[in-house]
């Protein structure tokens, strides 16, 4: 087995650099995590909320110890624990607890619309914890693009309305996602992209096995097979699948740029529930969907300055 010193991921980084490999990686996770917004919405109709945030947690853990141990890894260091902690907090509990009750009030479309600013706040989180300096330009276009995918998200779901306790939960669940994206990115490249988060999800495993036993005892979920599979989906593929690509392109980097490929998320989520759940497309929202993944290939193309030291 290796070992992660500091000096070993200098030399010989898990992942080889190269933005144009991470932009496809993480093409390939918003496509996977796309579908999030949209399966949750069908779930939540006869599965408590609980149990989703909680249940496709445990179901991923199992899937991740199963490939940990027949890869035969080595348990992390001791001073990764923690930052492992931070990954699991931010995307294993935060965002699937957060999300799930948010839709449990609010449409597909509407959850999107404060999704929307995912992209603007892993950038932020990037900045801060690794230093990468993007130029002003990148900002700019980030800000252009976070505001065509909220006029997008916004034009699809049919107004804004006024703010309500969902919205409170989906911004909580945003902060979440952009912590542990930023640190799992940096973990994944120490490593590697799959152990990052099968590590995050064996390390919340007893917590999250606690809230869905509770949940179960207190509300015995009762789900159609359609509703069953959505689930699985959001613990096979939201919870573990999809986290394998989106940390390698995070990890691969830059960073701040490829956390911008998610402004495409919107536009493909309120594109999954026209088609699953029937909401209307117009022209005015298939041209706002055209303005931001413009944004967004023009945001990973714009040059870093060198990360701060």
């Amino acid at each position: 087995m290796k070992e992660h010193s500091s000096a070993t991921v200098l030399e010989r980084p898990a992942i080889p650099l190269g933005m144009s490999a991470g932009v496809w990686w993480g093409l390939l996770g918003v496509a996977a995590f796309s579908f999030t917004v949209p399966f949750t919405r069908v779930a939540v109709a006869g599965i408590p909320p609980l149990f989703i945030g909680s249940g496709r947690a445990v179901v991923a853990a199992l899937l991740a110890a199963a490939a940990l141990a027949v890869t035969r890894q080595r348990l992390p260091r001791r001073g990764t624990w923690l930052r492992l902690a931070l990954v699991a907090g931010g995307v294993v509990a935060g965002f699937p607890l957060l999300t799930s009750y948010a839709l449990t009030a609010v449409p597909a479309g509407h959850g999107a619309v404060v999704i929307a600013l995912l992209p603007a706040a892993t950038a932020t989180a990037a900045v801060l914890r690794t230093g990468e300096r993007p130029a002003a330009a990148f900002w700019v276009v980030m800000a252009l693009g976070s505001l065509a995918a909220i006029a997008f998200a916004f034009l699809q779901s049919g107004g804004a309305g006024h703010l309500q306790w969902a919205d409170l939960l989906l911004l909580g669940a945003v902060a979440c996602a952009a912590v542990g994206y930023a640190e799992g990115g940096l973990l994944a490249r120490e490593l590697g992209s799959w152990q990052t988060i099968a590590w995050a999800l064996v390390l919340a495993a007893p917590a999250m096995l606690v809230l869905a036993v509770a949940s179960v005892l207190s509300q015995p979920p009762s789900a159609t097979p359609v509703q069953w599979a959505a689930f699985g989906y959001l613990a096979v593929v939201s919870m573990f699948l999809g986290f394998v690509a989106w940390y390698r392109g995070l990890a691969i980097g830059p960073m701040a740029q490829v956390s911008q490929i998610q402004l495409l998320q919107p536009v493909l989520s309120i594109g999954w529930a026209a088609l699953l759940l029937g909401e209307a497309l117009t022209w005015t929202t298939l041209l706002g969907a055209l303005a931001v993944i413009l944004c967004a290939a023009a945001a990973v193309r714009v040059r870093l300055n060198r990360p701060a030291r």
